[in-house]
């Protein structure tokens, strides 16, 4: 698997209603449902499965949930290191666990699932940058 593989498979998902806990494309998806369906595109079952979850799961928990899923499953690179087909991982506030998930698809550009709109590609502008929190490389990448 090759970074632009993962990048197109990212793309492929673009269009995809906003769908809380779900992960289908082109039927729902949220955040997590992204990164666990492109899991499944490019390498197959998912690892582990993904109990239920509420909206306010990280408030609520107050746990880096997220990240360590993406510490048990994937490779940690450095937030600066991170490249295109990376995850990266937002806290959208000082002291909160994260809690979105993106896909890098250049150097300044993301897809990711977001509410009322849906699997999206936006800049990766300084409101984003200086929120993320974490980036992940799938296992497996051929560099």
């Amino acid at each position: 698997m090759t970074r632009d593989e993962i990048v197109a498979a990212a793309r492929g998902w673009i269009g995809t209603p906003y769908r809380h806990q779900a992960s289908l494309k082109g039927v729902g998806a949220d955040c997590l449902g992204l990164v666990r369906g492109l899991w499944r595109d490019l390498i197959g079952p998912e690892p582990e499965a993904v109990p239920a979850y509420s909206p306010d799961w990280a408030e609520a928990g107050g746990r880096e949930t997220l990240a360590a899923g993406g510490l048990r499953h994937m490779i940690a690179v450095p937030i600066e290191a991170a490249q295109p087909g990376d995850v990266v991982l937002y806290r959208f506030r000082e002291g909160l666990p994260a809690k979105h998930a993106g896909l890098l698809v250049t150097a300044d550009r993301m897809v990711h699932a977001t509410e009322r709109i849906g699997v999206v590609e936006v800049a990766l502008g300084p409101w984003w940058r200086r929120r993320i929190a974490y980036a992940f490389a799938f296992p497996g990448i051929d560099t």
